[in-house]
């Protein structure tokens, strides 16, 4: 079994800091979170950017600054920069996070609509899941496939067929917002996938845990970390990215799986090497 890669989703576009104080705002607390996941076993940083006052941004300033700052600290993290944003945000301002320099070697590509409850609509149509395909793949990023359920695998599907991608494809399964979290449903989708590919899974909130033991049992990858679940156990706040990271590592271990570094996680994604 390959060895499993870590993603650390260090603070989203929606947690706070009345949620968690420890969720990071600043550019220095975005590198601070990124190296502290990093050191406890993350070899990749997925990245959401903050002003200072917490409010989300695509900014492709704010993504410089936090990108050059991640890797200071660690040089050869695997950053990949969110192009999903916030809801509400255009296309256009969501697209600024692959506009960085150097180009991102990963990003995320959202492949549906989604409900992320209430009256929060995340809005993916077919045209602008095609369009940031295309566009990432002029840039030679390699997108993750974030899928929420078994529909969205379909969709990436057919920007599969349209050349928009490039195999082997990557998907995360984020599992307990319109998809419930269980094996039965992680086992379906990655059923669903074409065989080669690779992915993750991101159980949310009291699922996380549950779903990284899964995902490490049945040979797949994890993504722990704020933007998820903000507890290191029911009702215990997590104190930082990487004490979720560093739980997620001993699961793996009492598990038998050996954690990859980042350079075995490019050689594992197809990555190319830094």
């Amino acid at each position: 079994m390959e060895k499993l890669i870590i993603t650390a989703a260090i603070c989203g576009a929606e947690v706070t800091k009345e949620n968690n104080p420890a969720v990071p705002y600043t550019v220095s607390e975005i590198a601070a979170e990124a190296k502290r996941a990093y050191d406890a076993g993350a070899s990749v940083i997925h990245l959401h950017v903050r002003e200072d006052d917490g409010t989300p941004t695509q900014s492709k300033a704010r993504f410089q600054e936090c990108i050059d700052a991640i890797l200071r600290l660690c040089p050869d993290a695997i950053v990949q920069p969110s192009t999903g944003g916030a809801v509400g945000m255009s296309d256009l301002e969501r697209l600024q996070s692959t506009e960085v320099t150097p180009a991102p070697e990963f990003a995320t590509l959202d492949c549906g609509t989604l409900n992320f409850g209430g009256d929060e609509i995340f809005v993916n149509s077919d045209n602008t899941i095609f369009n940031f395909a295309k566009i990432m793949k002029e840039r030679g990023i390699k997108p993750e496939l974030e899928v929420f359920d078994k529909g969205m695998i379909d969709i990436a599907m057919k920007a599969d067929r349209k050349g928009l991608l490039v195999r082997p494809l990557h998907f995360d399964f984020v599992l307990g917002v319109q998809m419930t979290a269980t094996v039965r449903d992680l086992s379906f989708m990655v059923g669903s996938i074409p065989a080669g590919s690779t992915w993750t899974v991101s159980g949310i909130g009291r699922h996380q845990f549950e779903m990284a033991a899964a995902g490490i049992v049945m040979g797949g990858h994890v993504r722990v970390g704020f933007e998820d679940n903000l507890y290191i156990e029911k009702g215990v706040l997590a104190k930082s990215n990487g004490e979720l990271v560093e739980k997620a590592g001993k699961i793996a271990a009492l598990l038998g799986r050996e954690i990859a570094g980042p350079a075995e996680a490019r050689r594992i994604l197809g990555l190319k090497s830094r």
